[in-house]
Parts: structure tokens; sequence; C-alpha cells
């Protein structure tokens, strides 16, 4: 339950991040940045369900329409028609980790069937998977936070 708790509170930040981001431009790429606010918020939603997936299979992935925009390797050049609004990603943050906490009930100890690794890290229960999505969201609500700072500049 504490990396459910920790996961919850990382989002709360995200959203603090976001609504101090109230009619900024979420397109705008500021220099020295790769994505726009959209696109790491969408990014942050995407990958929670993706490795909800990995922790339960039997998960069902909300917004899968959203993975071809914000997975790891895209990026918001070139998006065409089927971008979601500011509107429609904080209401599917907002959602997003009751409906996952509900999801990952009993889940958390047991082995992933792909356990996943990065840099030598190895991530084989739902445990170790999920602290690493808080890990990784709080460091795309600090980009998010940089952004921020560059809005009000």
């Amino acid at each position: 339950m504490a990396t459910i708790k920790q996961m919850k509170f990382a989002r709360g930040y995200t959203l603090g991040q976001l609504k101090q981001l109230e009619g900024a431009d979420w397109d705008k790429l500021h220099p020295g940045f790769s994505n726009n606010v959209r696109w790491n918020a969408g990014h942050i939603f995407v990958s929670l369900e993706n490795f909800t997936k990995m922790i339960n299979p039997d998960f069902e992935i909300v917004h899968p329409e959203w993975v071809g925009l914000f997975n790891t390797g895209t990026s918001p050049e070139g998006w065409g028609e089927g971008v979601p609004s500011n509107e429609e990603i904080l209401s599917a943050l907002k959602g997003q980790t009751d409906r996952i906490a509900a999801a990952l009930d009993g889940q958390l100890e047991g082995q992933l069937g792909h356990p996943l690794e990065i840099a030598g890290h190895n991530m084989d229960t739902g445990e170790k998977l999920l602290q690493f999505s808080v890990w990784h969201e709080g460091v795309h609500g600090g980009i998010l936070n940089a952004m921020v700072h560059l809005s009000k500049a």
C-alpha cells in the first residue's frame, strides 16, 4: 500500500504543476526541451497505463489511441488530428490513480511475466515496477516544474 500512496502523492504533484500551467501554451516547445507540456502530461498517463498492463496482464488500457502520441520515443513533431485537449488529459490523469490502485490490488508482490530492465536495474515484481513508475512520474513532474517557470518568464 505504501507504493500506491506514493503513486497518488506523485500524481498530486503533477496535477499541481499542470494547474500552474492553466492558460499557458501547452504546445510551446521551450528551448532545450525535446517535448512540450502536452506531451509530458500525456506521457505520464500512457506510461502508467503501460506499466500497469505489465503488472496485471488483464488490465484494460484506457485511451490506447494515445499510445502512438505519448509513448517513449514519440514527439509532438508532426502531430495531426486526434491529439487530446488539455481538459481530456487532465481528466484522464485525475481519474487514473484510483483506477490503477484497484487494478493492482493483490498484484504487487508477484513476479512479472516479462521483467523490465533499464541500465542494469531489474524490475521483476509489480512492486518494483510501480516504484519505478513513481520515480518516472517525478522526473516528468520536474520537467513540468521547469516549464512552469519558463511560462512565467
